[in-house]
């Protein structure tokens, strides 16, 4: 570091980068149009350098942010030498940086006089995204151009003034362009802000010394992390984790882990996971490194800031031409949740008899369904996503795993939203919302419990649902002993049709008027042998109904 800062200054820096990307979500949050964005929160801020180094990140999405940087790094490369102050980027090919297409992202560059210093980013899950069907999410794709508009490293905004052409393209691209245009109208909002704050931050501190504290806040994360990693004994170690099908031809599809920890380092190898598959399970080689990363997020303090310091002690092996590396124009619009889940759950069992009180068990898998229709009430389409009844979060040595928290990809990021309001803008009726007992797994510490949710469906012509999830077959995973949470069972009630199971993957299913959607959803993994539950614990488990035995 050529420029001295003092410690006082470096932690004011650090904790206003922490605000600057947080107001950023609150931006969001306050101004998009779609549920997915204003209520189920499926957005993510951060701030990276030129290079693509991750400068700091808001609580948002973990699987989102670990991507950024790549997709950074190729935005500056495509554009570099002709970025000026006012432009607007955006970016979602996940063969260039993205996660899956329905994240769109949108960069806003920070300048320091003439040179570029930040980033500014906003990465959103778009409603829809184009495709061959509704929602994003095509369970019956077979490669990448059946799941959406691809969108490269592409100017948007030059010097401040849209182009108008461009603009167009992407919209007529899209169903409900009327979302759309709002949603990325405040994604732009949201990194405009963040570029704001930025460029105060730099004017107060000064350009040497705001510089110089940011470097100092990635090594002391660096810092803290190799402190962590050290303490943990020397060795390889392997875990392997399992996902139910590709929705195609390929079942049990496994993902391998092979850590190698020396001092302070770590190697994670997934060189020998399931070969490339049909379906959009496989993993865009950003996602794959998103996933890593967030398995190490994990394992380390959570008052670490989760930085590019954080992530230096860090190496990853990857093989093209497997799920966490296929080869372009696979499709990957799954990987954010699944083989992404996946890969952590491989690294952390791994990982656990190294640091057996840092391993967290398992949380329950996504099972999404997107439905498609007119509201009767309004003569309008829409889109809805199924974010209720979320599956249990896994236990810890801190204690039982959260209650319908989300998948371990979002760690609680993702919410659900209120029930009543979603009934006032979309056609449907909660008849039932509530926990799944028995459907944590035990342990000293028992998984969150799954929920419970039917669903009637009050349009007036038959609508269209996709799936698109994972867990059937395979539940959370229970940890250092922890039993593995219940997988999930959804059903479809259809007048004048038998009664069905939903598989995880399949698209164009009719829901007519009236009929009821029954979710029930996975518990997280317990934590630790389960004679080891106290027996007060187990009496309060009885009371409050997450156990019925």
């Amino acid at each position: 570091m050529s420029h001295a800062v003092d410690p006082i200054t470096v932690s004011v820096i650090q904790h206003r980068l922490r605000a600057i990307v947080e107001e950023m979500g609150e931006a969001m949050l306050r101004t998009s149009y779609s549920q997915i964005l204003n209520s189920s929160r499926d957005f993510s801020t951060a701030l990276c350098d030129p290079e693509g180094r991750l400068v700091a990140q808001a609580e948002h999405v973990p699987i989102h942010v670990g991507a950024l940087p790549f997709a950074a790094k190729s935005v500056y490369e495509f554009f570099k030498g002709t970025i000026r102050p006012g432009d607007v980027y955006l970016l979602n090919d996940p063969y260039r940086g993205g996660n899956h297409l329905p994240d769109l992202t949108a960069f806003v560059p920070v300048f320091d006089g003439d040179e570029l210093v930040y980033w500014a980013i906003n990465r959103s899950h778009q409603s829809d995204i184009g495709g061959a069907t509704h929602g994003a999410y095509n369970a019956s794709a077979k490669e990448i151009f059946q799941e959406g508009l691809r969108v490269p490293p592409l100017k948007l905004y030059d010097q401040g003034v849209r182009r108008e052409d461009v603009y167009e393209m992407i919209v007529l691209n899209v169903r409900h362009p009327r979302d759309f245009r709002g949603d990325l109208a405040a994604m732009i909002g949201s990194a405009r802000l963040g570029e704001r704050r930025m460029s105060e931050l730099i004017r107060e501190f000064g350009s040497a010394q705001s510089r110089a504290a940011v470097e100092a806040v990635l090594d002391g994360a660096e810092r803290q992390v190799r402190a962590i990693i050290s303490e943990w004994k020397d060795g390889v170690y392997e875990g392997e984790a399992f996902l139910d099908d590709d929705g195609h031809q390929f079942k049990d599809v496994y993902i391998r882990a092979r850590v190698t920890k020396r001092g302070s380092d770590l190697e994670v190898d997934l060189t020998e996971s399931h070969p490339q598959v049909t379906g959009f399970i496989n993993s865009s080689y950003a996602n794959t490194h998103s996933a890593v990363v967030v398995a190490l997020a994990y394992l380390i303090d959570p008052d670490t800031p989760k930085n590019d310091g954080a992530f230096r002690p860090l190496s990853v092996k990857l093989k093209e031409g497997t799920v966490v590396w296929p080869r372009p124009g696979a499709p990957v619009t799954l990987c954010t949740n699944h083989c992404g889940q996946e890969i952590m759950e491989a690294i952390i069992r791994a990982l656990a008899p190294a640091c057996p009180e840092r391993a967290m068990a398992g949380w329950g898998r996504r099972f999404r369904v997107a439905i498609q229709g007119v509201d009767p009430r309004t003569k309008k389409p829409f889109i809805w996503h199924l974010f209720q009844a979320r599956p249990g979060g896994g236990a810890s040595s801190a204690g039982d795993g959260w209650a319908a928290a989300g998948e371990w990809q979002a760690a609680g990021g993702i919410k659900f939203g209120s029930i009543e309001v979603h009934e006032v803008r979309f056609p449907f009726f909660f008849r039932r919302h509530e926990f799944r007992p028995d459907s944590g797994g035990d342990g000293r510490y028992r998984g969150g419990p799954g929920a419970e949710l039917e669903m009637v469906i009050e349009t007036a012509e038959p609508a269209v649902g996709n799936t698109a999830g994972d867990g059937v077959k395979y539940g959370a995973c229970g940890m250092v002993g922890g039993e593995d949470g219940a997988p999930h069972n959804y059903w479809l009630e259809s007048k004048g049709s038998p009664d069905r199971p939903l598989k995880t993957k399949e698209t164009g299913v009719v829901l007519k008027p009236g009929d009821v959607l029954q979710v029930r959803s996975g518990g997280g993994g317990g934590w630790g042998p389960p004679e080891e539950r106290t027996d007060e614990a187990r009496a309060r488990d009885k009371s409050l109904g997450f156990v019925t035995r």
